[in-house]
């Protein structure tokens, strides 16, 4: 099965390499997605003030949880790109040092945003119970940031493999656990806010534990770690850290970003914040296809460019950006014209429902966008340029969006809908600029090739 699985990667239709691959990475992320949309539903029975909470620090979440995903895409591109050059000791290495990363990583990250999570919210402006709701549910989510990076770095260690099936199965036990949980903690112990919190983090710990035990199993994992692969071994540790560190610091500022854009749309009213809360929940579920097909196509670049074949990972590319738009197409489609009935399952308030579905009416639009923008950022992980990914992360948002943004205060702009113009303008032109970096040809310099000597 693994072997007939890295032969189709390297060897078969590039079109069934992706979608099998994506497939459970589109389930994953899906079910990823219902962990959120799980909180939410049980949040929203608490009050407006605590879903607005949950939205008010998910960019602060997103902002830890950033670091991790960016070692994972670290760990991932060598990973892929070692074994599709037949370097199976390497990749074995790289995958210890990974998760040894990752765990020292989320200690110091998890432990730092926990003793400021009340100076941040305040910073942010939050004030009253809003102010509190928002510490309480922030504070414990980065005290279980161990279990949200460990769950990075083993997603990262098999996709690298090309399994996105076993990350699926554990995510969806995990998920099935937190539906179960969510309602004991937040009513049943009366938990509120911080039960949603308890119950996120319980749910992935019991899994992280899973997880361990099929890297260590020959007979589960096609590497087979050994705990002496878990010392720091700073050859191995090197090359995640170059390669990751500018995905974690785009995908951090990308958070930080949707953290100032917060700032500015809660001063249009908590009520405008939900609406983009809840419009952002349900808009990420047409997004799983693209995040499914980049993140299958980061292995299917990452394992041909190390087996040098870079003509069948430019066929990738191009196939890919083709299925995700029309996946995309199709389900934004079938969703627009119920926009408002969607945003109504989550808030029977009209203000809500009507600003809402407008925002949700002008993402289905534009989907497309997101198709190509997901593929171009699959393409720079998997080949390890992701300098160039981080550009396009930054720039949409710091360089675009925000600059936007203030103009549109500055010249007394205050209808909602102008941020909204803004984010679709910014998604735009980030497009036109990624095109021309995919054109450039840059993404085909290798980043390995200097450390054949470094295999043992």
């Amino acid at each position: 099965m693994k072997v007939n699985r890295s032969e189709m990667i390297l060897k078969g239709s590039v079109s069934k390499a992706v979608l099998v691959l994506a497939l459970p990475i589109m389930a994953n992320n899906l079910i990823q997605t219902f962990y959120n949309l799980t909180d939410t539903f049980f949040v929203s029975k608490l009050g407006t003030t605590q879903l607005a909470a949950m939205q008010f620090t998910f960019s602060l979440i997103f902002f830890m949880m950033s670091i991790g995903m960016g070692l994972s895409i670290g760990g991932l591109a060598l990973i892929s790109q070692y074994i599709g050059g037949k370097k199976n000791d390497d990749a074995k290495k790289t995958a210890g040092q990974l998760m040894t990363a990752s765990v020292i990583a989320s200690i110091i990250v998890g432990g730092l945003g926990a003793l400021l999570s009340s100076s941040i919210i305040t910073w942010m402006g939050a004030t009253g119970e809003l102010h509190y709701y928002s510490t309480t549910y922030l504070r414990i989510m980065f005290l279980g940031a161990p279990t949200m990076f460990v769950t990075f770095a083993f997603n990262g260690i098999k996709q690298g493999e090309g399994d996105t099936l076993t990350p699926m199965i554990l995510s969806t036990l995990s998920v099935i656990l937190n539906i179960i949980l969510d309602p004991i903690f937040i009513f049943v112990l009366d938990l509120g806010i911080a039960g949603a919190a308890y119950a996120t983090i319980l749910s992935r710990a019991i899994f992280n534990v899973v997880s361990l035990y099929i890297l260590f199993s020959k007979k589960h994992n096609t590497l087979g770690l050994h705990k002496r692969d878990f010392k720091i071994n700073l050859l191995y540790l090197s090359p995640i850290l170059k390669i990751g560190m500018p995905a974690a610091l785009g995908q951090s500022m990308t958070s930080l970003g949707f953290t100032v854009l917060n700032v500015f749309i809660l001063s249009y009213g908590e009520t405008i914040l939900t609406a983009f809360a809840i419009g952002n929940r349900i808009s990420s579920i047409i997004f799983m296809p693209a995040m499914g097909i980049s993140g299958a196509l980061t292995t299917i670049i990452g394992q041909n460019i190390g087996a040098d074949n870079y003509k069948r990972a430019n066929e990738a590319f191009l196939k890919s950006v083709g299925i995700a738009s029309s996946i995309m197409l199709t389900g934004a489609a079938s969703m627009f014209f119920f926009t408002d009935q969607l945003v109504g399952l989550f808030s029977d308030d009209p203000y809500i429902i009507r600003e809402g579905g407008y925002y949700l009416k002008m993402i289905l639009i534009t989907i497309p966008l997101f198709g190509f923008f997901n593929c171009l950022t699959g393409l720079f992980q998997g080949s390890g340029h992701t300098w160039s990914a981080m550009i396009l992360n930054i720039g949409r948002l710091w360089g675009l969006r925000v600059p936007m943004i203030l103009l549109l205060k500055a010249f007394n702009y205050n209808d909602p809908v102008w941020i909204w113009y803004a984010m679709i303008g910014s998604n735009f032109i980030i497009c036109i600029i990624g095109l021309f970096m995919y054109l450039s040809g840059r993404w085909k310099i290798p980043v390995i090739k200097k450390r054949k000597s470094v295999a043992v």
